[in-house]
């Protein structure tokens, strides 16, 4: 199951995730098993993290955003320098994150 976020609620998660710290770190030996069970549990727990990645590439960084989210029916945030911000509802019926509706345009 794959999360779109809205622009809004993307800017508000962004904005949430600003004064967090990251939980997960992407060494040398890359996406893992033992990394994706760490980033699956830490989505559990705190449906927001960042995650660092190791290493210069800007385009290996986007593939592991994408993978990460694909592989956890995550969705991205942020790919801001070395960190990925990753979202997802602990439970579609009570998440803990309430995200703001998007506002429609009247008239």
């Amino acid at each position: 199951m794959k999360i779109e976020l809205s622009p809004v609620e993307r800017q508000y998660l962004r904005g949430l995730a600003h004064s967090l710290n990251p939980v997960v770190m992407i060494g040398n030996n890359g996406l893992t098993e033992a990394v994706i069970r760490e980033i699956a549990i830490n989505l559990d727990a705190h449906e927001l993290i960042k995650i660092r990645v190791l290493g210069d590439d800007r385009a290996l960084r986007e593939q592991l955003l994408q993978q990460i989210c694909d592989e956890l029916g995550a969705a991205p945030v942020q790919h801001l320098g070395k960190l990925l911000i990753v979202y997802r509802p602990s439970s579609i019926d009570k998440p803990r994150i309430a995200l703001p509706k998007s506002k429609k345009k009247s008239g």
